[in-house]
Formats: structure tokens, C-alpha cells, sequence
């Protein structure tokens, strides 16, 4: 069974993560050099996360904003789950198949700062919630 019932509670958590990382000093800077436009498709439940380190400060968008991608994701939720949680190494993922890319993975290894930032919250949050 997933573990997000559903996108309402999905998209709760995860617009209150990016909230946090984008208050939060410095933990966006790595990626923002990157000037990539990623797109993360979800599924089980259903959901879109769009990031766009060309803005200033960087976007954050949880429905599709038009802007082409540099790479898009597809990957389950439970996936995302377990890889910010420090359950599944985020390099094992993508090479491993659990995320599947359009575009290179080598850029996609660009995230990592930002994921790495976002496992340091992730379990306060979910606490927050009373989901963990």
C-alpha cells in the first residue's frame, strides 16, 4: 500500500517542503547554478512538481507552467518517500530504474544538493503532519 493515501495529502506535504527549503539559507544555491527546468512527474498518487532554477528566487510550481523542460522524471511517490527519508540512495534510483528520465541522467544527478536538503526536513514535516 502507498504510503500518500492521495495527492491532497501528497501535495501537503510537499508544498510545505519546498516552502521550507526556499526560507531556509543556501539550500537552494547549488541547484540555482544549474539553471536547469526539471519536471517530476509522480505517481501512486498522481502528482507534478515543477522546478526552475532559472527564476529568481527558484520556482517552485506544483502544476504545469508551460516553460519546456531541460529533464523530466517519472517516478513513484513511495520512491521520492524512501529517498528522503535516506531509505533509498537517490544514484541507486536512477540507475537503478525506480526513476525513469527524459533527458540526462547525468543532469538529473544535479538535483542532488537540493534532495540532500530536502532529507534534513522531510521527517520534521512528515511529524508535523502526524503522518510518521
Amino acid at each position: 500500500m502507498p504510503f500518500y493515501p492521495d495527492s491532497d495529502t501528497f501535495y501537503d506535504v510537499i508544498h510545505l517542503l519546498f516552502d521550507r527549503l526556499s526560507r531556509k539559507p543556501g539550500a537552494t544555491d547549488e541547484f540555482a547554478r544549474s539553471r536547469l527546468i526539471i519536471h517530476v512527474h509522480v505517481e501512486k498518487p498522481a502528482a507534478f512538481i515543477g522546478l526552475d532554477a532559472r527564476s529568481t528566487p527558484i520556482g517552485f510550481h506544483f502544476q504545469p507552467d508551460g516553460k519546456p523542460a531541460d529533464l523530466q522524471l517519472y517516478l513513484e511517490a513511495d520512491v521520492l518517500h524512501g529517498v528522503w527519508l535516506s531509505q533509498i540512495r537517490l544514484r541507486d534510483a536512477f540507475f537503478g530504474g525506480q526513476i525513469k528520465t527524459k533527458g540526462s541522467v547525468f543532469k538529473a544527478m544535479q538535483l542532488a544538493p537540493l534532495f540532500r536538503q530536502a532529507e534534513q526536513l522531510y521527517p520534521h514535516i512528515l511529524r508535523e503532519k502526524g503522518l510518521q
